[in-house]
C-alpha cells in the first residue's frame, strides 16, 4: 500500500464500491500469504509456553476520561468464577505483560476500543480470548461476539483457545465460520461467539443467519494480515460497514507498519493503542555480521567455516527461493549435518512435524524461506544465517522480515548471533538500509579468519 493514503477517502470508496464487489466462494477467499498467516499458526501450534518479554510496553492514552491501569492478578478482573477457573486450569498463574496492560482496557465499562501490538507468545490470544468470553451475555441467544482469523487454521485455534479457557462455563456457546460449515437455509445462529474467515462471516451475513448490528465485540486477529492484504481488506471494510456503531473493536498483531496503524486507526474510533517501543524491537541481545561473498559456493564455504568454528546449538538460515533452499540442504546434508527444510510446499500438518523434530533436536539445522520469519520460538537457536538478505516485492530492503528473521535467536534473554553473507553491490546497498533503518552497525568478518570468528562466538 502507498505510504501516503487519504484513509477516509478511501474508505468511502470502497463501501461505495461493495454492492459491485463479486460475492466469492468461502475456500477461495481465506487464505492469507504463508509467511505471515501460517507462520502465526505455526506459533500457536509449536508453543509451549509463553514468551517472557522483558521489555516495556508503550501505551497511547488516547482517550484522557479514561486512564489506563494495569492488574498484576486475574483476581483483580473481577471475573466470572468459572471463567477465573478455566483460566487458571490453563497454567496462567499471573497476567503477562500485554495481559497486564490490555486486559483492563478491553474489559472496561463503558467498553474501549483497542489496537494492541505485541509480539507472538506473549499472551495476546489469552487476552483477547478472555475479553470475549467476559463480554456473553448468555441469556441471550444470538451472536454478540465475532472473531476473525486471517484463515481457517488460525480460527480453529483460537477456537480451541476459546473453548478450553471457557471449560466451566457451560452456558457460553461458541461456533465456528469456516469453510466447511454449512447452515440449512433460513437457520439463525443462536450461539453466542462466532469465530471464523470474512469469507464465510460475509456469507452467512448475505444469507441472514446472523446480524452484525447485533454484535458487542469485533475482534480483528492478525490484524496486520487482514488489513495488508487487498482481499481481506476489502472484506474487513464490507464487515466494519454492518456493525453497529457501540461495538467494541479489538485489533491484535504481532507487528504493524506505519500504513497499517495509521489504516487501523482510521476505522477504529478513539482507539487506547498498545505497542512495543521501535528502539525495542531492535533486538540489542544479537550480534549482528556480515561475509562478503561472490557466489553461492563461497556462502556456503562462508557456512562451512562458521561450523568448523563456532560451538554451534541449533541454527536455521533463511534463503530467498525454494530452489536455493533446496541446493543448500542438500548441500549440508551430504557434508554430514543433520538437516531438515521447510518450504511452502509442505502442508501445514507436514511443517509441524518438520518443526517438532527441530525443536526435540533431531535436526541440529532448519533451512527455511520466509514461512518461518515470524513468531517461532525455539530456545536452542543461537544462530541465524541469512544466506540471502530479505528483500521486498520491488527488491528493496524488508527491514520488518530482517527483524523478524533475526528474532529467532536471541530468545528468553539469551545472547544470539545473526550472519548476513552479502554477495554484491545491491545486496550490499540492502544490508546499508537496513543499518539505516535500525540505527545499528552490522560488523563485517572476514570469511577466512577462523581466529576472528571465533571471537564472535565467546
Amino acid at each position: 500500500m502507498s505510504q501516503k493514503v487519504d484513509w477516509a477517502n478511501f474508505v468511502a470508496q470502497t463501501e461505495a464500491n461493495l454492492p459491485n464487489v463479486k460475492d466469492k466462494a468461502d475456500d477461495s477467499d481465506d487464505e492469507a500469504p504463508e509467511n505471515q498467516a501460517e507462520a502465526s499458526l505455526l506459533a500457536k501450534i509449536i508453543r509451549k509456553g509463553l514468551v517472557a518479554n522483558k521489555n516495556d510496553i508503550e501505551v497511547q492514552r488516547q482517550d484522557p476520561k479514561s486512564p489506563l491501569y494495569s492488574v498484576k492478578t486475574f483476581e483483580a478482573l473481577n471475573l466470572k468464577p468459572n471463567l477465573l477457573k478455566g483460566v487458571y486450569e490453563m497454567g496462567f498463574n499471573a497476567p503477562s505483560k500485554i495481559q497486564e496492560m490490555a486486559l483492563p482496557t478491553l474489559l472496561a465499562d463503558p467498553c474501549q476500543n483497542l489496537i494492541a501490538q505485541a509480539q507472538s507468545g506473549t499472551g495476546k490470544t489469552a487476552a483477547f480470548v478472555l475479553a470475549m468470553l467476559s463480554r456473553v451475555v448468555p441469556d441471550k441467544h444470538y451472536p454478540q461476539v465475532l472473531c476473525l482469523s486471517p484463515t481457517y487454521e488460525l480460527a480453529i485455534q483460537t477456537g480451541e483457545v476459546a473453548a478450553n479457557m471457557a471449560k466451566f462455563c457451560p452456558e457460553i456457546e461458541m461456533r465456528f465460520a469456516v469453510r466447511g460449515e454449512m447452515l440449512p437455509r433460513g437457520t439463525k445462529i443462536a450461539e453466542h461467539i462466532v469465530i471464523g474467515t470474512p469469507g464465510k462471516v460475509l456469507d452467512w451475513t448475505k444469507q441472514k443467519h446472523l446480524d452484525l448490528k447485533k454484535i458487542t465485540v469485533f475482534v480483528l486477529d492478525e490484524a496486520d494480515v487482514m488489513i495488508d492484504q487487498q482481499g481481506h481488506q476489502d472484506q474487513c471494510i464490507r464487515i466494519h460497514k454492518d456493525l453497529s456503531a457501540s461495538c467494541q473493536m479489538l485489533f491484535f498483531s504481532a507487528t504493524y507498519s506505519q500504513e497499517v496503524m495509521d489504516f487501523a486507526e482510521h476505522i477504529v474510533k478513539n482507539p487506547i493503542v498498545i505497542r512495543l517501543r521501535r528502539e525495542e524491537e531492535s533486538l540489542d541481545n544479537i550480534g549482528q555480521y556480515y561475509f562478503k561473498c561472490s557466489t553461492a559456493d563461497e556462502k556456503y564455504n562462508a557456512l562451512t567455516n562458521i561450523y568448523g568454528t563456532l560451538s554451534i546449538g541449533q541454527a536455521i538460515i533463511f534463503c530467498r527461493t525454494k530452489k536455493m533452499a533446496e541446493w543448500l540442504s542438500q548441500k549440508m546434508s551430504n557434508d554430514g549435518h543433520a538437516v531438515a527444510i521447510l518450504s511452502g510446499d509442505l502442508t501445514v500438518e507436514q511443517r509441524i512435524n518438520v518443526l517438532d523434530r527441530f525443536r526435540e533436536g533431531k535436526e541440529k539445522v532448519l533451512i527455511t524461506t520466509n514461512v518461518l520469519s515470524r513468531g517461532i520460538d525455539v530456545e536452542q537457536v543461537t544462530i541465524v544465517v541469512n544466506f540471502d538478505l530479505p528483500v521486498n516485492v520491488e527488491g528493496k530492503a524488508d527491514c520488518e522480515t530482517y527483524l523478524h528473521r533475526i528474532g529467532r535467536t536471541g530468545r528468553f534473554g539469551k545472547k544470539g548471533l545473526a550472519i548476513n553473507l552479502v554477495d554484491s553491490d545491491s545486496s550490499m546497498k540492502i544490508l546499508r538500509d537496513i543499518e539505516e533503518h535500525f540505527g545499528r552497525k552490522i560488523q563485517y568478518l572476514n570469511a577466512d579468519d577462523c581466529d576472528e570468528i571465533e571471537k564472535i562466538g565467546q
